[in-house]
């Protein structure tokens, strides 16, 4: 089952005075990159919650979000007041300017906080965790809903360059006929006489040199390995980043050894559906 990068998830819940929100965010990233931004009351938390990320999310840039609103409007965060004065007196040793707002100062510097409150309780600990979990829960929902809408678009794609593939096939039957008739035709204008022949072994040469059917079956081949993966129970990303790089190199192969406009010009639009499914990728986890 293919799952996106990208996923959000919010929940709150009230407990006592306050209320409790966690939000988590993720994006796309080649490993797991997790930024918390966790109230200093559930700081102890910190280290349940990564590894909570770590075994749901896998891979991506993920930001948490946890805080505390109370619900009386109180704070629990309180003006260190004599921490405050102390650095206002020590600025004002330091400047004779009476015009300097020295409390906004003050207010910058470390320490002028300070939190007041009990030990998290056991309670408390039970409530922000099993908020964490049924809001990992939503990311992962969301992951999922957006990879079933990334899966179609892939199948719709891949349909696309195989159809492709079959233009390419039919167009190459009658090439190697347009080509012997081109090289004739261009010798008949030059006037001159030509070995049979030598025109029949320089024609075969020619051919082999151009001919592109093992690249057509290993395109095939891919593509119906990329097909098959899509089917898996897993979401694996990278690996269909590697077959769809494969299959690119067969289409550039196909491009430069068509040497004809009609095979090149669908090689062309192969290679815009590719591109389009390689951006895609990046978002797979």
């Amino acid at each position: 089952m293919i799952k996106s990068m990208t996923g959000f998830g919010k929940g709150e819940s009230s407990f006592e005075n306050k209320t409790i929100v966690v939000e988590i965010r993720t994006l796309n990233s080649k490993t797991l990159d997790i930024n918390c931004r966790i109230s200093y009351s559930y700081k102890e938390l910190e280290s349940e919650f990564r590894k909570k990320i770590a075994n749901s999310l896998k891979r991506g840039k993920v930001d948490i979000s946890i805080y505390e609103k109370s619900i009386n409007g109180e704070s629990a965060s309180k003006i260190n007041e004599q921490i405050v004065e102390d650095y206002i007196s020590q600025l004002k040793k330091l400047s004779k300017n009476n015009e300097i707002d020295f409390l906004s100062i003050a207010m910058r510097l470390p320490d002028t906080m300070k939190t007041e409150r009990e030990d998290l309780n056991n309670n408390e600990k039970v409530e922000v965790l099993s908020l964490f979990e049924n809001t990992l829960e939503e990311v992962v929902s969301f992951r999922s809903q957006e990879g079933r809408i990334i899966l179609e678009d892939f199948k719709n794609r891949v349909i696309i360059i195989e159809d492709h593939l079959k233009t390419i096939s039919k167009i190459d039957q009658n090439r190697n006929v347009s080509v012997k008739e081109k090289l004739k035709n261009s010798l008949c204008d030059l006037k001159i006489n030509i070995d049979e022949n030598r025109f029949e072994q320089e024609l075969i040469y020619y051919i082999e040199k151009y001919d592109i059917t093992e690249e057509k079956v290993r395109l095939k081949n891919h593509i119906n390995y990329f097909i098959e993966t899509l089917k898996s129970n897993e979401s694996n990303g990278k690996k269909l980043g590697f077959i769809v790089q494969e299959m690119g190199r067969e289409i550039n192969t196909i491009g430069s050894k068509a040497n004809y406009f009609k095979l090149q010009k669908i090689v062309v639009q192969m290679k815009d559906e590719l591109e389009k499914i390689k951006e895609q990728l990046l978002n797979i986890l």
